[in-house]
């Protein structure tokens, strides 16, 4: 059975919407979404999409990159190693730096919303504690041990 319906000519187009958008245009909605928050609260709940630790956007990346990692180690040429160990080495380190310095951001930014203006001055030596204090704390030190890069693979043969 077939049916025939009559539109107006504003609505009668070829254009559809798309039902699932690319991730790509999911991660740019994110930015939108971001850049257009008001509140600090809203910024951190978007911050949290990329640094949730079960499904986030970066924890997703990495998952990503270790599958990449582990489909490079099967390939059989001789650069393929160097290639998973490299990805590898990008989602175990690279991209745990970047969740973490995300997370913090996300974690401050949660803060700001119950924090109240403060009556005392806190020194650069200082670090403050209050959760309810605005004053901005001096940011911990970071010790973090460098890792070695792997280093490339040595051609099988040399070019000529």
């Amino acid at each position: 059975m077939k049916y025939d319906v009559d539109t107006d000519d504003a609505f009668d187009t070829e254009i559809r919407e798309a039902h699932y958008l690319p991730l790509g245009c999911s991660i740019a909605h994110l930015a939108e979404r971001i850049r257009d928050a008001t509140t600090s609260d809203g910024g951190s709940d978007l911050l949290t999409e990329l640094t949730a630790s079960h499904d986030g956007v970066l924890i997703a990346l990495g998952w990503v990159l270790a599958a990449n990692a582990a489909f490079h180690q099967d390939l059989g040429q001789p650069p393929d190693p160097h290639t998973a160990k490299r990805l590898q080495y990008l989602a175990e380190h690279r991209l745990a730096v970047l969740w973490s310095d995300l997370a913090h951001i996300r974690n401050d930014l949660a803060d700001r919303h119950q924090r109240r203006a403060c009556t005392a001055e806190v020194g650069p030596e200082e670090r403050e504690t209050s959760a309810v204090c605005a004053c901005p704390p001096t940011p911990p030190r970071l010790t973090t041990s460098p890792v070695a890069v792997p280093a490339a693979p040595a051609p099988a043969h040399p070019r000529r």
